[in-house]
Order: structure tokens, then C-alpha cells, then sequence
């Protein structure tokens, strides 16, 4: 008898020092199950785990028999049928019932005896120390995790920053949405800029293949409003999206963590991750504390990578008027002398020999005319005269009056410029914009009129050239080849903004630039 009892405190003893050296809660729970059927001899056992403060840690376990079969069988279900035997303790972590031991039908020997309550309670006991030890070692993991996204969060950030100072903004994007996505764990990630009204692709990795004109509105869209109040969003539900992902290149997509991007409380665009890919298939409360991390870093990064661009662009288009500056003196000093000198020896010809001279003299003379004429006109295309000597208004109507001739449009002119000069640069760029915009209408709005006009408004300059022609698909207009792109650059560069806006009939173009 005594050998018996020894043998059977000795199994108690070793399944304790097993159940406290096991820290993971799972292997944990059907440890316990397992240990308890071998000493009490039970056909079935369960246990129910729970924690208030830690809802995701509640844990329902059987052994023996499904859970499902045990909810119908265990006296504490509805409509119970009497078993022979049953046996439960509580399990008591740190001082408070956390949950119970459930066992049922005793193989051998009737029903439970004392011994058994008692290993029962035991073994509860060594459960509960379990159980306490391998919490405290998931929140250990937990924490470990936790840091060490951390770090990998400031490795990315500092990769972000450290990109700043690429020569390319588009490597630089490129370089924010992988490490974006390797932060977030995310099956896709899109960087969408903003472009006036619109939300515009601007770099994409991972799955998918979004076409390069992709854009979305900032007003009508759940990444558009995101940035607007510059707070993340988590997306559980993808149809819950005022744009479906289908339209720009993601089908199948379930989930989103939107981030904006925003520097000095101005918002640059917005980072979008698409399907958790680790345990979970939504994005956490943690992925969107690193993500918004990053992003910050992300958003510094940008911001550098523009202004490098945007000084590399002004200094190369101020070498492109300086280049105009110089051809326009060296065509107007060399060679419009010296074709005035040829028509002037020609004309002077025509004094010697008249009937043999002056056909080819008075040919000569004509298309020297018009060498002239086109000369002239390609020197004022490249610098006009009266930009440099009178200022932006006689620039813009003698620009209008070429257009006019050239066409046969009617240009409208409203210029209300003062009589002060505006700084070179802001002159310059309203010209070019005007001049742009004004040759977009003659080569593709098939319009009839065509009404150019500037004035101060409330600080700042603005041009607005608008047509009764067709009208464009604004959404359409990135990647275009109607010199968007490089009327964009020149306003970003003046510290200004261009729009445009469209319908079935006319377009607007609106440049607005500071005057100071």
C-alpha cells in the first residue's frame, strides 16, 4: 500500500516538474489533460482557461472526446444525461480562479475515490503554476517581438532617411514601399502622392500591377480622407473602401492599413499596405504604430529626395534659358545681320544688268524674307524681347497676338499686373505656363476662343487660360504627353501650383504663384 502511494506521489511530483518547465500555453494545457487521465484513470478530461484582462488568452481544451460531444455530455450542460462519474477543481492563478479541471468516466474501479480528488487538486495546482509561467513567458515573447520590430522600424526609418539624398525620386518611392511592406508584413504596399484633387500612383511593391495613371480622388476616397484628418486607418473589411482595389491593379485584396505621408503638417500622400500575410490576416494595432513610424521617416525622405529633384530641375532649366538668351543674341547679332547684309547686296544687284539679274534677285530677296520673318519668330519663341525689357503683360499679349495669327483662334486677354515687374523667375514661369497651355489648345481642343488672363489675387499671382474646345479626362492627365509634367515642375519650383480642371466642353488651366 505505502509502495503504491509513493509510486503514485512520485508520478504527481514528476508531471509537476513537467508542467511548470513547459512555457508554451498549448503543449501546455494538453500536458495537463494527459497527465490528468493517466493518474485518475478517466476517460475524458477538459479544461477551461480564461483571463478578463487577456480575452485572446481564453483556452478550451478536451482530451478523449470532441469539445463539441463534451459540451453536451459534462453536468453543466442543458439537457444532461447522467454519467456515472465526475470529478473537477478549480485552477487558481496567481490567487484567482481562472478556470477548471474537468474529469469524467473512470475506467476501472466505479467512480473517482478520494485519491483521485486529491491528485486532482494537485495537479490544478501545478497548472496553475504552469500556466502563470508560461504567460509570463508569452508576454516575455510578446515584448521581445515587440522590440524588435521596433528596431527593425528605426532600421527602416533610418534607410528612409538615409535615401533622401538619392539623386532619384522614383528609387527613393521605390525604396519606401519595400521596406514598407517587409515592416508590415503585408502582401502589397501602394504609395499614392498628391496631385491637386487627386491621389496619383506614385510606387507600388509586391503583388499586383497597378497601371502608371492610376489615381483616386481626395475627397471621395477612404485614403484621401486619411490624409485630411493625418490619422491611419485599419481596413477589415475591403469592401468597406470607397475605391475598390480592383480598379487600380489589387484584386482579391481583403484588408488595408492606410498611413498618411505628412511633413511639417503638410500632406504629401498616403502609404497604403494590402493582406497581412503572418498569423493573423488583418493588420494590428502594432503593424499601424510601425507603420506610422516609418512613415513619418518616409514622408522626411520624400520631402529631401523633391528638393534635391526640384534643385537639379531649376538649375537645369535655368541653363535652358540662359542657352535661349544666348541664341537669341547670337541669331539676332550674326545671323539676322548678316541675311539683312545678303538682301542689301542682292537689292544693290539689282542695279547691274537688269533682264538676266532680276528674277534670281527678287527670288532671292523673297525667300530671304522670309528666312527673316521665321527667324525672328523663332527668337522670340525661344526669349521674347519684351519679357526681359517690358515685363510679363506686353510678353503675354504679343504671345496671345502671335497665337491669334498663327491659328486663327480668338485670344481673349484680362492682364491686371501693375505697373511694378514681378520677380525674374515668377515672370518667367508664368510665360512658359501660358505659352504651354495656349499651344495645348491650338494642337488638340479644336476650339474656337480662348480667353488668357492674369492677375493679383490675395497675394499671388494667378494665370488661367481657358477654351470652349473639348474637353480632357483629368484623370488621364498624369504621364501624358501634353507638357504637363514640365508646366507641373515649373510651378513646384516658383513655390506655386497648377490645376486643371475639364468637362465635356473647355478646359481650364490655373497657375497660382507667389508674388513675394
Amino acid at each position: 500500500m505505502h509502495g503504491e502511494v509513493g509510486d503514485r506521489l512520485g508520478r504527481v511530483l514528476d508531471a509537476g516538474r513537467a508542467l511548470t518547465s513547459e512555457l508554451d500555453l498549448d503543449a501546455l494545457l494538453e500536458r495537463v489533460l494527459h497527465v490528468a487521465r493517466e493518474l485518475t484513470g478517466a476517460r475524458y478530461a477538459a479544461i477551461r482557461i480564461v483571463d478578463e484582462r487577456r480575452p485572446e488568452q481564453a483556452r478550451f481544451r478536451t482530451s478523449g472526446i470532441d469539445e463539441h460531444v463534451w459540451a453536451a455530455a459534462h453536468p453543466g450542460a442543458v439537457g444532461f444525461s447522467p454519467v456515472r462519474s465526475f470529478l473537477s477543481a478549480p485552477v487558481l492563478v496567481g490567487g484567482e480562479a481562472s478556470g477548471h479541471l474537468y474529469l469524467s468516466e473512470k475506467e476501472y474501479g466505479g467512480g473517482f475515490d478520494d485519491d483521485d480528488v486529491h491528485d486532482l487538486d494537485t495537479l490544478a495546482g501545478w497548472a496553475a503554476i504552469g500556466i502563470a509561467n508560461a504567460r509570463r513567458f508569452g508576454a516575455g515573447e510578446q515584448r521581445r517581438a515587440q522590440l524588435e520590430r521596433a528596431v527593425a522600424g528605426m532600421e527602416a526609418s533610418m534607410d528612409a532617411l538615409a535615401v533622401g539624398d538619392a539623386p532619384d525620386l522614383d528609387h527613393v518611392l521605390d525604396l519606401i514601399a519595400d521596406r514598407a511592406r517587409a515592416l508590415a508584413e503585408a502582401d502589397a504596399v501602394i504609395i499614392w502622392l498628391r496631385d491637386g484633387q487627386w491621389l496619383r500612383l506614385a510606387a507600388h511593391a509586391g503583388r499586383g500591377h497597378p497601371p502608371a495613371d492610376a489615381a483616386v480622388p481626395v475627397e471621395s476616397s477612404t485614403s484621401g480622407r486619411a490624409l485630411a484628418r493625418d490619422r491611419p486607418e485599419r481596413v477589415d473589411d475591403i469592401s468597406t473602401l470607397d475605391v475598390p482595389p480592383a480598379d487600380y491593379g489589387l484584386p482579391g485584396a481583403t484588408s488595408a492599413l492606410i498611413v498618411p505621408l505628412v511633413f511639417r503638417r503638410s500632406g504629401l500622400g498616403v502609404l497604403v499596405a494590402f493582406d497581412h500575410v503572418g498569423r493573423e490576416p488583418s493588420f494590428s494595432e502594432e503593424d499601424e504604430r510601425a507603420l506610422r513610424s516609418f512613415a513619418a521617416s518616409a514622408a522626411t525622405a520624400v520631402t529631401t529626395a523633391r528638393s534635391v529633384s526640384r534643385q537639379r530641375l531649376r538649375e537645369s532649366l535655368a541653363a535652358a534659358e540662359a542657352e535661349r538668351r544666348r541664341w537669341a543674341r547670337e541669331l539676332h547679332d550674326e545671323t539676322l545681320q548678316g541675311l539683312g547684309a545678303v538682301k542689301l547686296a542682292l537689292a544693290t544687284g539689282l542695279h547691274g544688268d537688269r533682264e538676266r539679274a532680276r528674277p534670281a534677285v527678287e527670288g532671292a530677296i523673297a525667300e530671304l524674307e522670309h528666312q527673316i520673318t521665321a527667324l525672328r519668330a523663332i527668337i522670340t519663341e525661344l526669349r521674347p524681347a519684351a519679357l526681359d525689357e517690358l515685363g510679363l503683360g506686353p510678353a503675354m499679349r504679343s504671345l496671345a497676338a502671335r497665337i491669334a495669327e498663327r491659328s486663327g483662334l480668338e485670344v481673349r486677354t484680362h492682364l491686371d499686373l501693375g505697373s511694378g515687374r514681378l520677380p525674374p523667375e515668377t515672370e518667367t514661369v508664368a510665360y512658359r505656363v501660358a505659352q504651354e497651355a495656349l499651344t495645348n489648345v491650338v494642337k488638340h481642343a479644336q476650339a474656337r476662343t480662348v480667353e488668357l488672363t492674369a492677375r493679383g489675387e490675395r497675394g499671388a499671382l494667378v494665370v488661367r487660360i481657358a477654351d470652349d474646345g473639348q474637353g480632357i479626362d483629368t484623370r488621364r492627365l498624369h504621364g501624358t504627353g501634353l507638357g504637363l509634367v514640365g508646366m507641373r515642375e515649373r510651378a513646384e519650383l516658383a513655390a506655386g501650383r497648377l490645376a486643371i480642371a475639364s468637362g465635356e466642353r473647355g478646359t481650364t488651366v490655373t497657375l497660382t504663384l507667389p508674388q513675394a
